[in-house]
């Protein structure tokens, strides 16, 4: 099979000017050497315009990550998803072999497990997720496969493991003490906003985890820090499941 001479890779979402991925992945070719690679932002509307793209950049695309809002969107535009994207139901990383197939990935789960599990003590027992979109779904899996419960917070519950902000009391915050910011709230340059949760009852047993890298400490965060909670924005995620996705496009 001829070896392709250009090999793009991106980032597809929409309103990513602010993304970390590309200028990662552009020092880490420049670092390897590898001048025939290049990262570029894919900004869609609307996940309708995905094949078109792909039909655009031909048999140079090898790889894409995918962020907010696209992650469960783009599955039906797949040709087959790995076991553990499948269990999820979210992809964030996209491969594409020489025989043309897309195959959908999620280096989520890696970033995130990495990056949570050496902060948990024998307190945490319990997690909020806020919000239910596509990276929620990778942090419920991780959450699960290491045997800590957890429930969603929506703006509006639907199903059994789901609740809603109204229905975070001093109790229920005593309970869950892990809470993990999956929404995009308080992302530059709204940084003044924060999720709607009860932070007066905040301790310092409590671990807030916000995957906004941007700022380094979101509202979200600086509130938790107030209470004395240990607190983690979300850089660390995106550089291990960056380089899980590296992984995937060259060994999978």
């Amino acid at each position: 099979m001829e070896e392709r001479k250009n090999k793009i890779f991106g980032l597809l979402g929409k309103n990513i000017e602010y993304s970390f991925s590309r200028g990662y992945f552009t020092k880490k070719f420049d670092k390897l050497g590898l001048e025939n690679h290049k990262y570029v932002n894919f900004d869609l509307e609307n996940i309708s315009e995905f094949p078109a793209l792909v039909k655009a950049r031909g048999k140079n695309l090898i790889g894409m990550n995918v962020t907010i809002p696209f992650k469960q969107e783009v599955i039906q535009y797949l040709d087959k998803l790995d076991k553990t994207a499948k269990k999820i139901g979210a992809v964030n990383t996209i491969k594409f072999t020489k025989r043309g197939n897309l195959k959908g990935y999620n280096s989520d789960i890696v970033g995130f497990e990495n990056s949570l599990i050496p902060l948990i003590n024998d307190g945490h027992k319990r997690a909020l997720i806020l919000g239910t979109g596509g990276a929620s779904k990778a942090i419920a899996f991780a959450l699960k496969k290491n045997g800590i419960k957890f429930k969603f917070v929506s703006r509006n519950p639907r199903k059994k493991k789901e609740i809603s902000y109204n229905d975070l009391t001093e109790k229920v915050l005593h309970k869950y003490q892990i809470i993990i910011n999956s929404t995009p709230v308080g992302t530059s340059p709204n940084i003044n906003k924060y999720p709607d949760i009860p932070y007066q009852f905040l301790t310092k047993n409590h671990l807030l985890y916000d995957l906004i890298y941007n700022p380094e400490v979101t509202a979200f965060l600086a509130k938790g820090r107030d209470k004395g909670a240990d607190i983690k924005n979300g850089f660390e995620m995106l550089q291990l499941q960056a380089e899980e996705s590296w992984n995937i496009w060259n060994n999978s």
